[in-house]
């Protein structure tokens, strides 16, 4: 992420703050073997011409070139500049009705209507920045969730567990996130913090409603042509729930709010309000996993994924195997037949860390990776290792002032076996310490392999 490079990672392969000419990217990959490509959404892999969506592939594009921003306008994530958004090669204006979601679907929509009737096939990517906060939908959309969540964050973090029990996604034993330290139970916040923070939630759920209703949209107008059959969907997620604090922030966060943004009880959900949910809600949002967002612990980066091709994808199965975003794009190129080159535009690049998924979907396989593959994770100084059904995990946690968590003051790894202990529960390190001692060995290798550069100091994300 560029807005967080520390000074000691500047320089280095990988941490240019955008996708760097080592790789060869999907759209470019596919547009070159006669694909029509097209991106709406969110891009945040810098502002430069030279390396926008229509530089790495994209025929078409309407992107928003920041991590995020108002979902009306061009509020930025933090001030005083505003979000900056790209149409092909121009940086653009946004329309005077824009709402992320809705405009999104429609771009994406334009110009899948407007392809060439060449009989060559397309490759779209929708990147919806809902619900990234700051949290705002429509008043109309709101009012469907009304009262919705007005018994509070512990009971919807119950109604789902259960939910997910019902339906067979829990492992034996596993058991809700407790609430986390420093955090007030829902009996205990005052009458008006109860009316502030349901009101988050409804404005939440909103943007998710939302989010559905436009994507259907789009997959309507495949419908109306024949081609919904014919296409292979896949929906992700990009990372657990956010759960940082308001009151954490980054620097001089709250002063901007403070100044640019109405967050009073009847404004919540305006344009001109900036808000996000906390993370108690967040607690309900993945109920027996830890932590959220920017933490390599499951609740972090365990996300939900949907796939759809009657053709090959077996229907109505959940498949329940590790896979990560590095295998998206080998499953694609897989599907179209495409080859991944070792050099590309007369340049090299690197191999591919990812595998097909297209086995295990169809369920000709029950994995997509061996049980010797190894994955890595790093961001902002948390780490994790995982081979099989083994994980370590550390965090650095000597710059939070309100630790959510105890074990994470540890500063040290911690040891788990996520095929019996999803929640990451009980730290098996002082009972296998030679497995220990294989998995920090498999960082060490990992670092070596990636060029993996720690931040010399944590950025305070998620606190």
């Amino acid at each position: 992420m560029a807005e967080e490079l520390r000074a000691n990672q500047q320089g280095h392969p990988g941490y240019e703050g955008h996708l760097n000419a080592r790789v060869a990217a999907l759209p470019e990959l596919l547009r070159e073997s006669g694909y029509h490509t097209y991106m709406t959404g969110k891009w945040h892999l810098s502002f430069d011409e030279d390396t926008s969506p229509e530089a790495r592939g994209f025929e078409r594009s309407f992107a928003l070139l920041p991590g995020g921003g108002g979902h009306f306008d061009d509020l930025p994530l933090v001030g005083p500049k505003r979000a900056v958004y790209r149409e092909d090669s121009k940086i653009t204006q946004l329309p005077e009705d824009f709402y992320s979601s809705r405009t999104y679907s429609e771009r994406l929509i334009e110009y899948l209507k407007a392809r060439p009737d060449d009989g060559q096939p397309f490759f779209a990517y929708l990147a919806f920045t809902a619900p990234h906060w700051p949290l705002q939908a429509p008043v109309e959309s709101i009012a469907r969730y009304k009262g919705r969540y007005d018994a509070g964050y512990d009971v919807l973090q119950a109604e789902r567990f259960a939910r997910m029990r019902e339906l067979g996604l829990l492992s034996e034993g596993m058991q809700m996130t407790p609430l986390i330290s420093g955090e007030p139970a829902w009996e205990d916040l005052s009458d008006y913090d109860k009316q502030v923070a349901s009101r988050n939630m409804e404005i939440y759920a909103a943007m998710v409603d939302d989010l559905d209703h436009y994507l259907g949209e789009v997959l309507d107008v495949l419908k109306e042509r024949g081609e919904f059959d014919n296409t292979f969907i896949f929906f992700m997620s990009d990372n657990g729930p956010e759960g940082a604090r308001w009151e954490a922030g980054w620097e001089g966060l709250n002063k901007w709010v403070a100044a640019c943004c109405d967050n009073s009880l009847d404004n919540m959900g305006e344009a001109d309000s900036y808000l996000w949910y906390g993370p108690n809600w967040a607690r309900a949002g993945a109920p027996p996993f830890r932590m959220f967002k920017a933490f390599t612990t499951e609740g972090g980066i365990r996300a939900p994924a949907i796939a759809r091709y009657p053709k090959t994808v077996s229907p109505d199965k959940t498949f329940r195997e590790m896979a990560t975003v590095m295998d998206v794009l080998p499953t694609i190129l897989e599907l179209a037949q495409v080859e991944h080159p070792q050099s590309f535009q007369g340049r090299e690049v690197l191999p591919l860390r990812g595998a097909s998924m297209l086995p295990a979907l169809s369920g000709d396989s029950e994995r997509v990776h061996s049980e010797d593959y190894v994955m890595g994770w790093e961001v902002f100084g948390h780490r994790a290792i995982r081979k099989g059904d083994w994980k370590i995990v550390w965090d650095t946690a000597a710059y939070m002032e309100k630790p959510q968590d105890p074990d994470i003051l540890k500063d040290s790894w911690r040891l788990y076996n996520v095929a019996n202990d999803p929640g990451e529960r009980v730290d098996l390190s002082q009972q296998e310490p030679e497995r220990l001692q294989a998995l920090i060995a498999e960082w060490q290798n990992y670092v070596k392999e990636t060029g993996l550069v720690l931040p010399d100091y944590n950025v305070g994300y998620a606190q």
